[in-house]
């Protein structure tokens, strides 16, 4: 997969070679960016089931290699002989699922979006199983943001560096929010119906996101995120953007969490009434993993995709400042774009 055996760019430009006729792959395919449409929630459901599949974790050493082979021989101008265009496709999303983005490192197993689901299956039915007692609420929160903290590092944008000491205060501060919130609503849901107290894992996974994500990227409120037109030329950068992007994603990681947190509760309160369980009550915590599994393979990219990961903003919402720079380079721009994050 070298590039002595690809077919190279100023090859694929003289007509009647081996190469044209063999029908080799064109070097014009964009796969710096999704392969469906992301400006339909149809395309980005598609991307988002792609990234999140599980199976990409199954895959041994060599295949992620030979993967990020194919993608940076392609980039750099290089066809591998007989690669079709699914197959570049396939080769693009392995190596975007265990490869970091910006620096190109190998990202943690447990730290890739394929491992959101078998990860979160886990983590989230122990917190619905075990919630009754203190000591395991307060392990299974702390399990939980120890596991978010390594997702948001080993996700990191390169525009934004993440600190050891920011990571540090965010999860230190989503961890205690977590758990007193937990701890606070298991008191106050004492005296209420069983089926209630079920639901205090869930308020306290919310509280979490609405800490974490935003210290977590406490930079881009600094400083701001970059926005730029249609043609994706950089106009400046913009702490109104950051702001209505950290609330979309904070948005998009309570509903990935409502379906397996809410669901499965009202089932296990029913079913735990009836003699089956009572007779097999070891039976609780994998059946609850696993209707937890089941939600989270398709709420997670179902709202990963509820909003563009490139959003726009109008030109008058943004500062006044950055509303005339863009002004002056261009009068006729009224939206602006921007990474929103994950």
């Amino acid at each position: 997969m070298g590039g002595k055996a690809g077919v190279k760019r100023g090859e694929l430009q003289r007509p009647g070679t081996q190469e044209i006729k063999m029908g080799e792959l064109p070097l014009d395919i964009n796969i710096q960016e999704p392969r469906w449409d992301q400006g339909t929630f149809l395309g980005r459901a598609r991307h988002f089931f792609t990234v999140t599949d599980p199976r990409n974790l199954l895959l041994s050493g060599a295949k992620l290699e030979a993967a990020r082979n194919i993608v940076q021989n392609y980039r750099a101008g290089v066809v591998t002989p007989g690669l079709t265009e699914d197959q570049l496709w396939r080769a693009k999303y392995v190596y975007d699922s265990a490869f970091h983005p910006d620096t190109g490192e190998k990202v943690v197993l447990i730290g890739r979006m394929s491992a959101q689901v078998p990860m979160n299956m886990t983590i989230t039915g122990c917190m619905l199983t075990f919630y009754r007692k203190t000591p395991t609420v307060v392990f299974w929160q702390w399990v939980n943001q120890s596991f978010n903290a390594i997702v948001n590092y080993s996700n990191r944008s390169g525009d934004a560096p993440i600190s050891v000491r920011q990571l540090g205060t965010a999860y230190v501060s989503a961890t205690t929010g977590a758990v007193v919130t937990a701890l606070g609503l298991k008191s106050f849901t004492k005296h209420l119906p069983p089926l209630i107290g079920r639901f205090v894992p869930f308020a306290a996974v919310a509280a979490a996101n609405c800490i974490n994500i935003p210290l977590m990227r406490q930079r881009e409120l600094q400083v701001g995120i970059p926005v730029t037109d249609e043609a994706g030329k950089k106009l400046g950068y913009s702490v109104t953007a950051a702001q209505q992007g950290i609330f979309q994603v904070v948005i998009s990681r309570i509903g990935m969490a409502i379906p397996a947190m809410a669901i499965p509760p009202v089932i296990m309160d029913t079913l735990e009434k009836k003699d089956f369980l009572k007779r097999r009550p070891w039976l609780g915590a994998p059946l609850q993993v696993g209707m937890v599994g089941f939600c989270l393979v398709f709420a997670t990219p179902l709202c990963c995709a509820l909003f563009p990961q490139r959003s726009s903003i109008h030109v008058s919402r943004l500062e006044p400042e950055l509303r005339a720079q863009i002004h002056q380079q261009n009068p006729s721009i009224k939206v602006v774009y921007y990474n929103k994050g994950l």
